[in-house]
């Protein structure tokens, strides 16, 4: 609830954290969720610290790339089809 974004290597993270509605970068090079990574829920930006803190802080200084990579979750949640 207060945080401002998700850092991860955990799969089970990564499948549930984007419902969250904040970016989840995922800490590892390869990801068993690449269907996250495609509808853009996640990004992948592996264990090189220095890009972390990159993408982290690219989050945190540009507010339109943050909104953009929160938000995607929820346009791409409200685009499927209901379940029956």
């Amino acid at each position: 609830k207060r945080s401002v974004l998700i850092l991860t290597d955990s799969g089970g993270v990564q499948e549930e954290a984007p419902a969250l509605g904040k970016p989840v970068l995922v800490l590892r090079e390869e990801t068993e969720r690449p269907e996250a990574v495609a509808e853009g829920v996640v990004e992948l930006v592996g264990s090189d610290s220095e890009h972390i803190v990159q993408r982290v802080q690219c989050l945190l200084d540009d507010e339109t790339e943050y909104k953009k990579m929160a938000e995607v979750f929820l346009h791409t949640e409200m685009e499927r089809p209901l379940k029956e």
